[in-house]
């Protein structure tokens, strides 16, 4: 198989809408998408717990019940999955769905798929909650990262919070991740600037793209998904071949819509073997520098 030179990526500001029945839910999905193709998107990105909005298909009281909405949505995640399956396959690209809720004993994970052409897939669930998670929703730490090989080289996902958190992101990395896929949902724009500083952060030191999707508007009618700020960006290390703030592309805060920017592949491998610095080569002398430093005995009072 020959290797593509290059990636177009499409990641969305996600605004939430409601829907009556599975058609006209399926119908916005597919409008969307079909923007992203149609400017020639090989990856599509969609942010987390996008599959909320299925909490409409129950109803308004079902919708507006935090725990009635969650039920309803992991009902539906087979089925939700199953189409975004076929639409990766038949639109001949790669679509990372967002999350949604998935039952896991007696209880809940977040879960995120990433759907490729061939009918293959990445189930990455979220592995550290965030405080409303533990504490109002109840959802479960999740297990394992995983990457899928892809002809653009390996792709990990890390959900919202988890990429604010590096060794998860090194996981990804030395299991040979170039690009890393985060969908996001935050309610406060101070909450959306710490996911895309921990993005940021994640390219700058592993030396690749990484890529995030947010929710974005008021969704007055679910409990879930009430209130949404982000953008939508791909970031990249500040370094040579790349642009100096590291930002290939963004949206507006809070505007709906597609960030979408081609990457030339070959950058990645570059930028790690001929960067100004070398991040993704210095990262194990980190254990040696605190070994060192363990090792000195504690200055005199």
């Amino acid at each position: 198989m020959t290797t593509p030179s290059s990636l177009r990526i499409a990641t969305a500001a996600y605004s939430f809408v409601q829907s009556n029945t599975w058609s006209s839910y399926t119908e916005q999905l597919s409008a969307w998408l079909d923007v992203a193709c149609e400017d020639g998107a090989q990856l599509l990105v969609l942010p987390e717990y996008a599959a909320m909005e299925m909490a409409s298909l129950g109803g308004a009281t079902v919708a507006a019940d935090l725990s009635a909405s969650l039920s309803c949505v992991a009902d539906l995640a087979a089925e939700r999955r199953a189409w975004f399956a076929d639409q990766a396959q038949r639109r001949g690209c790669w679509i990372a769905s967002g999350s949604g809720p998935v039952r896991s004993g007696t209880g809940y994970v977040n879960q995120a798929e990433l759907h490729a052409p061939d009918g293959g897939c990445l189930v990455q669930q979220k592995l550290i909650m965030t405080r409303f998670e533990r504490e109002t929703w109840g959802i479960q730490a999740g297990q394992g990262l995983e990457v899928l090989q892809t002809p653009f080289g390996a792709m990990g996902i890390l959900l919202c919070y988890d990429s604010e958190f590096p060794l998860l992101a090194r996981r990804l990395i030395d299991l040979g991740a170039q690009w890393l896929l985060v969908p996001s949902c935050t309610d406060t724009p101070a909450g959306a600037q710490r996911v895309r500083i921990g993005c940021q952060a994640r390219a700058l030191e592993n030396q690749c793209v990484v890529v995030r999707s947010s929710s974005v508007g008021a969704a007055s009618w679910c409990e879930a998904i009430d209130v949404n700020h982000g953008t939508a960006g791909i970031y990249a290390p500040p370094d040579r071949g790349w642009p100096d703030d590291g930002v290939v592309a963004e949206t507006v805060m809070d505007a709906p819509g597609w960030a979408t920017a081609e990457i030339e592949c070959r950058n990645i491998a570059a930028v790690r073997q001929h960067g100004a610095v070398l991040n993704w080569q210095h990262w194990p002398e980190q254990d040696e520098a605190v070994v060192g430093t363990l090792n000195k005995a504690p200055p005199q009072q």
